[in-house]
């Protein structure tokens, strides 16, 4: 089985939509808080009143400060590689 890649030096999304969806943020959100949770380090100046770790995850989200890229698949085995940036 073969797969092939889409080339990201066009920066252009070709698989799925041009934003992040739903599903893609619980994603990063849960695996993000979780990592924060176990003591990871923040990527962002704590606010004062956000103490929660998926509330914090959200912000860094949110300021796009995470680097995280995103493989989306389709049925056929082609993928296509994005970085987070380019959803947000």
């Amino acid at each position: 089985m073969s797969s092939k890649n889409f080339e990201t030096d066009s920066k252009k999304i070709q698989i799925g939509p041009p934003r992040l969806t739903r599903f893609e943020k619980a994603r990063i959100v849960g695996a993000r808080a979780l990592q924060i949770a176990m003591g990871a380090p923040l990527l962002i100046k704590p606010p004062g009143k956000l103490s929660n770790p998926i509330d914090i995850a959200l912000e860094e989200l949110k300021r796009g400060v995470l680097p995280i890229t995103i493989r989306r698949t389709l049925p056929d085995g082609t993928y296509q590689d994005i970085p987070l940036k380019w959803l947000l």
